[in-house]
């Protein structure tokens, strides 16, 4: 479709650029009609093309933006794990140097300790043997003496001398 006889032609460099027509004072009248129908066609297509390839352009930006976005999300996400993995390596390396140095320290105070007071082990097993040795020298003394201290109490009670209290006073 064609338009009208009189072909606007854009005045200014920004609007022939953007390939519309925004007012009438921008523009002049062309009387010649063979570059009446050129420069129409130019400017349509121009318009068209240029609208186009603004959209696919956009279009492509927001899709690289995207993409670049994706990319970046991943290497933060990876960057994370790594450091998630090596704070838990770190904290297992130092529980070993822990358990290590904990290790080493009950090492010397065991060996300070029998030092100073000599092996606990063999106290205990002293202390214990000396106590089944007592158990045992009560125990047979219990029965050694167990006869002889029966008969004293049953003669102490059967056998009755009657006898006043030497704190006993008579009055006569």
């Amino acid at each position: 479709s064609l338009p009208p006889r009189n072909i606007f032609c854009i005045s200014s460099s920004a609007q022939r650029q953007q390939g519309s027509v925004e007012n009438a004072s921008s523009i002049r009248t062309w009387r010649n009609p063979s570059l009446y129908s050129i420069i129409w066609y130019h400017i349509e297509r121009r318009g068209s093309v240029e609208r186009g390839d603004k959209m696919a352009s956009q279009s492509q930006g927001i899709q690289q933006l995207l993409h670049a976005e994706k990319r970046a999300a991943e290497k933060v996400a990876e960057a994370r794990k790594r450091k998630a993995r090596r704070l838990r390596q770190a904290k297992e390396e130092a529980q070993g140097e822990i358990e290590q140095y904990r290790q080493e320290r009950e090492k010397d105070f065991r060996h300070k300790q029998e030092a100073v007071m000599g092996s606990q082990g063999n106290l205990a097993t002293e202390v214990e043997q000396l106590t089944r040795q007592k158990i045992q020298a009560m125990q047979a003394n219990h029965h050694r003496n167990k006869e002889k201290v029966l008969r004293q109490l049953l003669t102490l009670v059967c056998d009755i001398k009657p006898e006043f209290h030497n704190n006993y006073r008579v009055q006569m």
